[in-house]
């Protein structure tokens, strides 16, 4: 059997964490953002391309990551949905 770390929404296109799993894996993609904001942020302070570019490498590998393992973990899958179901 399957564990599932997201539900489908009602309404719209996507998935909602409900375990505990399914949290963690979204803050710590949160994190990881917000980290690379930060890198981005800096390395424009000090004229260096090369860490933004690096950062943004980064924040593509983990949205790729984050959608696949989201849309792995969902139960039912993804699509649009307009809450009549």
């Amino acid at each position: 059997m399957a564990t599932y770390w997201f539900k489908q929404r009602r309404f719209g296109y996507g998935a909602t964490p409900v375990t505990w799993q399914g949290w963690v894996f979204v803050l710590v993609f949160l994190a990881i953002v917000l980290a690379c904001m930060g890198v981005v942020m800096l390395a424009g302070s000090y004229n260096s391309p090369a860490g933004a570019i690096a950062a943004l490498v980064v924040l593509l590998a983990a949205i790729v990551v984050m959608m696949v393992v989201g849309w792995r973990k969902t139960e039912g899958g993804w699509r649009w949905r307009w809450g009549g179901e």
